[in-house]
């Protein structure tokens, strides 16, 4: 399946980038000529007077936004039937995938400005994303990633409209939908709770890690040389420890934008060291992804130590963490080229509902993760709330 959709989506984000280069160019003339900031927010975001200029900037915006929903849906998926054990191994490759496509990104956009302290937001995402394979365990792709897409949309929604950690915060002509948006996502989180999720703890037969020293350990050889601690506590416990940990990397993943948000909020301000910044949020992108390998590298090399040497390495886990980094990277560049076009406060809830909604279904139609009519009944009760939350709170801006 992915063999023939990968080349498509990835001539599709070429072209995208593509578009987002020239965007670029023409932004930086308007600054030359003497626009200010308030003027470039105008030409980029999309305006209701939909002249052609407009139209097509929400054609663009939307066509992103959409393969930005896919990919971050469906970027978990490669490694689902695969053993990754604790996780710490894969998210070292997945992180360092996303290092790779970054730098690509960066030579197409002509290595704009690099700014370290966007490097900040990716440390956080990586300490977010140390738990994905814990909560998968735990609680399931689908369900997983729907309780870290609510957190996550809701801090963003918080730091947006009440300017929370140094920006600015945004007016909405309808505050009340806003409200009542932010809050059926916060509700759907509650009735979340109540979904029971049948997870395969060892879907693959592989359950013997790679680098594993055999001399000093004769019970290596079996089963239980792949235990995690998530593997060996009870259902329950596993189930509400799951739901903890996809919160917490839902508010991580949630604020780990917030440095590209303050730079981009003090670049037109003189007295700050970001004083003439780009407001593209393309050029971030790279510093971003930087701090999530230097980040995970970190974490991998404590991870060595703490192991004395010895780390659990799973062979088949390489080339599908691979194809999840290279997913989750180009899904990033297609969400910041939207940013651009439909403006943050409207893509944001889209995005964070939408591939929630989509893992949701890989989770619930092809893995089998929910089971039983009053379970389903309560998945689909959830997901449809999280999704007039996500609209609720993206119609109050317009």
């Amino acid at each position: 399946m992915f063999r023939a959709k990968c080349p498509k989506w990835l001539l599709f984000i070429v072209s995208l980038l593509m578009v987002s280069c020239h965007g670029a160019q023409h932004s930086a003339k308007q600054g030359a000529h003497g626009h200010d900031r308030a003027a470039l927010g105008k030409v980029e975001t999309f305006g209701f007077t939909f002249n052609s200029t407009n139209m097509t900037h929400f054609v663009y915006g939307i066509a992103a936004n959409a393969v930005a929903v896919l990919l971050y849906g469906s970027n978990f998926v490669p490694i689902k039937r695969i053993e990754t054990g604790d996780g710490m191994f894969f998210q070292w490759v997945n992180c360092a995938a996303i290092w790779v496509v970054s730098m690509l990104g960066d030579l197409m956009l002509q290595s704009p400005k690099f700014h370290p302290f966007a490097m900040l937001g990716g440390a956080i995402w990586a300490t977010g994303n140390l738990a994905v394979v814990p909560i998968v365990k735990a609680i399931g792709l689908g369900l997983g990633t729907l309780f870290w897409g609510s957190s996550s949309l809701l801090v963003g929604w918080a730091t947006a409209r009440f300017g929370w950690f140094g920006i600015d915060a945004e007016d909405v002509p309808r505050p009340i939908l806003n409200y009542c948006g932010a809050g059926l996502c916060l509700l759907s989180g509650l009735i979340f709770f109540f979904v029971k999720a049948d997870v395969e703890l060892h879907p693959d037969s592989e359950s013997l890690p790679l680098l594993i020293d055999r001399r000093t350990n004769s019970s290596s050889f079996g089963p239980s040389s792949s235990e995690f601690w998530i593997d060996v506590i009870g259902p329950k416990t596993r189930r509400f420890i799951g739901c903890m940990l996809a919160i917490t990397s839902g508010l991580l993943f949630g604020a780990s934008f917030v440095p590209l948000f303050y730079i981009k909020t003090h670049s037109s301000c003189e007295d700050s060291i970001f004083h003439g910044a780009s407001v593209y949020d393309l050029d971030y992108v790279y510093a971003h992804c930087s701090g999530i390998f230097l980040a995970s590298t970190l974490y991998f090399a404590i991870y060595c130590a703490a192991m004395n040497n010895r780390p659990r390495v799973y062979s088949r886990a390489i080339l599908p963490g691979l194809l999840s980094g290279l997913m989750w990277a180009l899904a990033t560049y297609c969400w910041f080229l939207a940013n651009n076009y439909l403006s943050a406060v409207i893509t944001f809830p889209i995005t964070s509902a939408g591939y929630s909604l989509v893992a949701a279904m890989w989770g619930s139609l092809i893995f089998k993760e929910i089971k039983g009519l009053a379970n389903c009944f309560i998945f689909f009760l959830a997901t449809c709330v999280v999704l007039a939350g996500s609209l609720l709170t993206a119609v109050s801006k317009l």
